[in-house]
This record gives C-alpha cells, sequence and structure tokens, in this order.
C-alpha cells in the first residue's frame, strides 16, 4: 500500500496527478503518436518512479478523459481523430430523435486576416496578429443545418491553403493533427439562444432574426493552448444540441 504522506500527496496534489502531467507533456512532444500503443506499465513505472497502482490511476484519467484508448487484449493508445468515437466527442449537434450522422461539410471561404479583438482574446494572441478565417456550411439528411466559422492563428498553421482545407481526406481536426502535429483534446463551449443573422440565415433557408442555436467554441491542444476559435450557427427545426460522454472499448 502506498503511503498517503508526500510520497502520494505534495504541493501540487496527489501524485497520479504528477504522473499525468508528465504524460501530457510526452504527448506534447509527439514522443508517442496517435494510434500508437503507450510502452508497457512496468517501463512507465520504471521511467515516472512510481507504483503500479499510481500509473494506473494516472493513465485511467487520461482515458476518462479520451486521450488514451485502451483496446481489450492489445493495450492503451494514444486516441487519433481519425476513429468516428473522437469524431462524436466534438461534434455535438443531432436530430431531435435518432442517432447522429456524419455531416456533408461545404467550405464556403477561406482567407487570412487579422485578429479583432475578440478572436485575440480567445486564441491568446494579439491583436491584429495573422488569423485564417474559414466559414463552412454542415448539411444533415440534405438538410442544411449550421453555419460555422471558425478562426485559427496563422503561427500555429504556417502554410495553411484552401485547397489543404477543401481536399483534406477527413476531419479538418484530423487536419490539424496530421499536418501540423495539433491534437484537439478538450473544447470549451457556450451555447446561447441567439437571431439569425442574415448572413446565416439565407444559408439555413431561414428568415433573417429568426431564432437560432448559437454554440462558441475554444479547441485546446496539450497544455490548455488554443488553436480555434468557432462560431456556430444551428437550425434548431430538426436538430438540437446532444452531447453524451464517449464511451471506451
Amino acid at each position: 500500500m502506498e503511503a498517503t504522506t508526500y510520497d502520494t500527496f505534495h504541493r501540487s496534489g496527489p501524485l497520479y496527478q504528477s504522473v499525468q502531467r508528465q504524460i501530457l507533456d510526452v504527448l506534447a512532444r509527439g514522443e508517442w503518436r496517435p494510434n500508437e500503443a503507450i510502452p508497457s506499465e512496468k517501463r512507465l513505472c520504471d521511467r515516472f518512479g512510481v507504483s503500479i497502482g499510481t500509473l494506473r490511476t494516472a493513465i485511467d484519467a487520461l482515458v476518462a478523459d479520451h486521450l488514451l484508448v485502451r483496446h481489450q487484449g492489445l493495450g492503451t493508445f494514444v486516441a487519433s481523430h481519425n476513429r468516428p468515437r473522437q469524431f462524436f466527442q466534438f461534434f455535438n449537434i443531432g436530430p431531435h430523435e435518432g442517432s447522429r450522422t456524419y455531416p456533408d461539410v461545404e467550405l464556403l471561404s477561406f482567407r487570412k486576416g487579422r485578429a479583432d479583438r475578440l478572436a485575440a482574446s480567445k486564441l491568446g494572441i494579439n491583436i491584429g496578429d495573422p488569423v485564417f478565417r474559414l466559414r463552412n456550411l454542415l448539411s444533415m439528411d440534405r438538410r442544411p443545418v449550421v453555419v460555422d466559422t471558425l478562426v485559427l492563428p496563422a503561427g500555429l498553421f504556417a502554410g495553411l491553403t484552401e485547397s489543404t482545407v477543401r481536399n483534406r481526406p477527413n476531419t479538418l481536426y484530423s487536419l490539424y493533427l496530421d499536418a501540423y502535429g495539433l491534437n484537439v483534446i478538450r473544447i470549451d463551449e457556450r451555447v446561447r439562444a441567439a437571431a439569425a443573422p442574415a448572413s446565416s440565415a439565407k444559408l439555413l433557408n431561414l428568415p433573417a432574426g429568426a431564432p437560432i442555436l448559437e454554440v462558441r467554441r475554444i479547441a485546446f491542444s496539450f497544455n490548455r493552448q488554443p488553436i480555434e476559435w468557432r462560431i456556430s450557427h444551428v437550425d434548431t427545426r430538426h436538430h438540437e444540441y446532444v452531447h453524451r460522454d464517449v464511451l471506451q472499448s
């Protein structure tokens, strides 16, 4: 049994949290890549100088946060956005009844610009810093449902082009990871009722000022680094905001 003294609790909290932070640092450096198995428990215990119980508690917390994934009989792996489970971890719009489905995504615009006060505050950059601005239309069941407006800090996405975004083989978050090593590990979303601005209303086949759902999101990578600021306008006539925990295999 581990002693519940300084060995387990120190200035920054329980020892497993220290191990958790060290593993996060390893993931942030890219030492363990998405879809790769992490080292054995014995090797990790030796590396971090902790007992098997402390290590498993740290890994359990990272599995609960969807950063690691357990595969029965195979081991524990670094999560990837290429798996359907990870997609639905971050896509929270679904029909009033039935299961969520993959949306059809149409890139409406892509341009370079400068960060305004709001985007700068959300992304932790300076007003006037270069950014990329994207606009997408998401359709489900052949209905336009969501208009997404995204701002990305250009400093993290050097060389990003409209062609790269438009012709990506997978989701945007997969592109962030595969091309730039930026792994979205959590989001901060705030949801409010709003009146549809004219530009979004037209795309959603709604009258200007019609009631919609507005979702404001900051996407974070490791060490709470903000990498995306997004405002989504959602037509709620047939769809709604749905958030369910993602089951582990």
